[in-house]
């Protein structure tokens, strides 16, 4: 088997969505650290202004802002970044969001707007940068997953599922990837101290700052190996949770939780 193609400054420019802040704003840097120029997208352009200017180094970091859910949008972006900037040889699909659901409250816009953003806006942004590297025979991608897709969690039904579809999205098209030159990878964090973890209403072990996550993603981009997840002592346990018959998975998962309680009396 052919070694992984892994993307320097030298190959092209790197790409990151959902740059505003958290870990796609802290990857950006990093990349720009290691001399990439690195074209940043988020809805939100005076916060990729400010990550731009805050960041000093061999590379740079230049504001696109777009909106992942529009897909003609991320076709003329991905053009843009390759007329003004360069070749792309590294993309980061990192955007999404997180929305609490509970069986006791369904709410179809709670899924409707994290399928939308975190699995059709990953696609939205896929298309065109692939699209764009195998014209070319070589192109390193890496979806941002999480956890959460390995096995349903308290109140993950909508997050999830859309995670559990981009895991399978990258296994599917890395056996087409693999003869067209294309590294794909997905990189599946544990629980990272953002905002949108913070009202989780569970207990989150090895919970990681975002700083020590961004490290860990770019090291795991270093290596090129299909799937980067972190910290291994967590997400492997979950890999053996998930592997557990039903009767044992769900109140085991429910113990850990902390929904083997009665909601209402706590």
């Amino acid at each position: 088997m052919a070694k992984p193609f892994v993307a320097t400054p030298n190959d092209g420019v790197a790409w990151v969505t959902g740059a505003s802040s958290g870990i796609g704003a802290a990857v950006a840097a990093r990349l720009a650290a290691q001399g990439f120029t690195v074209a940043v997208t988020a809805r939100r352009q005076e916060e990729l202004e400010d990550l731009a200017e805050s960041v000093s180094g061999p590379g740079r970091i230049v504001p696109m802002a777009g909106d992942v859910t529009d897909a003609e949008a991320m076709d003329g972006l991905v053009g843009r970044i390759e007329a003004e900037l360069g070749a792309l040889a590294l993309v980061v699909l990192n955007a999404g969001v997180y929305i609490p659901v509970s069986g006791d409250e369904l709410d179809r816009d709670a899924f409707a707007k994290t399928f939308d953003v975190n699995l059709k806006g990953t696609v939205n942004a896929l298309v065109p940068a692939a699209n764009a590297m195998k014209s070319r025979g070589k192109g390193q991608i890496a979806i941002v997953a999480s956890v959460a897709g390995y096995s349903g969690l308290p109140t993950s039904a909508a997050y999830g599922a859309s995670k559990a579809g981009l895991l399978n999205l990258a296994e599917a098209l890395k056996f087409d990837f693999d003869h067209l030159g294309l590294t794909i990878q997905v990189i599946s964090p544990g629980f990272v101290d953002t905002p949108a973890t913070a009202d989780n209403p569970f207990p989150m072990p090895f919970l990681m700052e975002v700083d020590d996550a961004a490290d860990r993603l770019i090291a795991g981009l270093a290596t090129g190996r299909f799937e980067v997840t972190f910290p291994r002592r967590f997400t492997y346990q979950l890999k053996l949770l998930r592997a557990l018959p039903y009767w044992l998975f769900f109140p085991l998962l429910a113990r850990a939780t902390g929904w083997n309680k009665d909601k209402a009396t706590g």
